[in-house]
């Protein structure tokens, strides 16, 4: 006697499919009445093992797929390097910044406190690459005054009494990974008609299994380095143009700060691959059309190479206090993109309300009347 048995489930409505003997190689779904061949059975039904086989082979890989050359990012600080660095440390928040012996710290970038205790530079890896700073301090006060210009819930007296009270230019550390990968997705896509038929609107919805595979190549994925710098700020002014990196030189630090890094590549590793895995499911997506609707149902993606490297991306701090309250802004020292938090006047947001709903208050009384004329004169028909 067998003692395995094979199921099989229709691919348009999932109901349980059974072999009617005698109909020669179709099998016809007895819910909706769809219709395959043995051919086509087996084809799907071995296409979905092999993505079951690929998803235990993603699931597996986080032992064995190919590990990073973390070795191979960052390199040594020589003596005359390390002989011209200094160490910065915030007494109030702690931060750590790194700076040359020209550069004068006065208050800390992240916290504001005015007192920054000079101190031995403790090594760290040193940058495989830089970009260097395009914008200066000139560039990033004129951006901030663009910012706030126009805001309409802004307190009107912001523009006069804010001022720029720091602003300091700094190498922010970043780890960017390059992968290569092969990924698998299976998508449910939708087909919708509409049409009439006698007294009835029918809508007729068509359900698609839609599979799609490839291989990819990702360079420069970056995971900023730095807990202290609000990731949120950091991938709103992202990108950064990486076709500028050069080779890291402290030559490029004269004048400017540099945070030293507290989330190592191997930390930073998987924030790297929630972003590469989101790419590829839209890369293969974009390949899904001639449908009215695709959901992912299954993705896969496994690294079947990768590498990262160790680097420093410019970005300028400013911050302004209004009504003794303090508000940062992050500037991209490459593009110029800034982004930040402004003061919101209450009085003005409470106006704004009032004047949409003013405006669509009535618009909603005459939809709603002429809702109940219509429903009224049906009735009477």
């Amino acid at each position: 006697m067998a003692d395995t048995s094979v199921n099989y489930k229709c691919p348009s409505c999932s109901a349980p499919l059974a072999y009617t003997p005698g109909s020669g190689s179709k099998i016809k779904c007895e819910y909706c009445e769809a219709e395959f061949t043995v051919e086509e059975l087996e084809k799907l039904y071995a296409e979905q093992e092999a993505a079951a086989a690929q998803a235990n082979k993603v699931k597996d890989a986080k032992i064995e797929k190919k590990q990073f050359e973390m070795e191979a990012a960052g390199g040594a600080w020589d003596a005359e390097e390390i002989a011209i660095l200094k160490a910065m440390t915030c007494s109030s928040c702690g931060a750590e910044i790194v700076c040359d012996n020209n550069t004068m710290a006065t208050e800390c970038v992240y916290c504001g406190n005015p007192t920054m205790v000079p101190g031995r530079y403790e090594q760290q890896l040193r940058p495989d690459m830089v970009i260097p700073f395009q914008k200066n301090k000139q560039d990033a006060k004129l951006a901030f005054a663009e910012y706030h210009r126009g805001k309409w819930l802004l307190p009107s007296n912001f523009a006069s009494k804010a001022r720029v009270e720091a602003i300091q230019g700094m190498y922010v550390p970043y780890w960017l990974f390059n992968e290569s990968v092969e990924a698998e997705a299976e998508y449910s896509a939708t087909k919708t008609r509409c049409y009439t038929d006698g007294d009835y609107d029918v809508t007729e919805t068509d359900y698609y299994k839609v599979h799609r595979a490839g291989t990819m190549n990702f360079y420069n994925v970056p995971v900023d380095g730095s807990v202290k710098m609000d990731d949120t700020w950091m991938e709103s002014i992202e990108p950064f143009d990486y076709s500028q990196l050069v080779p890291f030189n402290t030559s490029y630090m004269a004048g400017f700060l540099a945070d030293k890094y507290d989330v190592d590549a191997e930390a930073a590793l998987p924030n790297a691959e929630v972003r590469i895995k989101e790419s590829a499911d839209g890369v293969l997506r974009y390949t899904v059309d001639g449908y009215d609707s695709c959901t992912t149902e299954h993705l896969s993606v496994f690294r079947t190479d990768g590498k990262e490297q160790y680097a420093m991306a410019p970005v300028w701090i400013l911050t302004t206090k209004y009504e003794d309250k303090p508000y940062t802004f992050v500037m991209n020292g490459q593009t110029g993109k800034l982004v930040g938090e402004l003061p919101v006047d209450e009085n003005k947001a409470k106006m704004y309300w009032g004047v949409a709903s003013l405006i669509t208050l009535p618009i909603t009384y005459f939809i709603c009347k002429w809702i109940v004329l219509i429903l009224m004169e049906a009735m009477a028909d």
